[in-house]
């Protein structure tokens, strides 16, 4: 059985960092599975799917470690194409990835008692998303 739902999230942009645990267990509970797989997708190229304690202080240090490994204030060849400044963006979203696979046991996710989906987004300016989440199993 496969079961599809859906996030809306209005993002800040430049790194913000959202807790998604809660939306996913909820399609979790809403798909029947109790057994399987859950994917949270992001469609588009300026955002990433991963796990880590969701503290604030925590989330600063991903902001900054990422800086590093690709700084914002880097002019990037991607500017001369589309005249924009999300090069960072596409990089980070490169280096987190788009998508996350948690199993599922026992109608529950298999995180770790200090482990959270996060979605970050990367891009420069705020937006609207809609990460696509699919519960697969029976």
């Amino acid at each position: 059985m496969v079961y599809t739902g859906y996030i809306p999230l209005k993002m800040e942009g430049n790194t913000d960092v959202r807790d998604l645990t809660a939306q996913c267990s909820d399609i979790v509970s809403s798909s029947g599975i109790s057994e399987g797989i859950l994917t949270v997708f992001c469609p588009g190229s300026t955002g990433g799917v991963t796990t880590i304690e969701y503290e604030p202080n925590l989330v600063k240090d991903l902001r900054e470690c990422l800086e590093v490994f690709a700084p914002t204030t880097r002019e990037y060849h991607h500017k001369r194409t589309w005249n924009d400044d999300n090069g960072a963006g596409h990089i980070r979203s490169a280096i987190v990835g788009p998508s996350l696979t948690v199993p599922v046991t026992g109608g529950e996710l298999s995180l770790g008692t200090w482990q959270q989906i996060v979605f970050c987004d990367f891009d420069s300016v705020p937006r609207s998303r809609k990460l696509v989440v699919q519960v697969m199993g029976e």
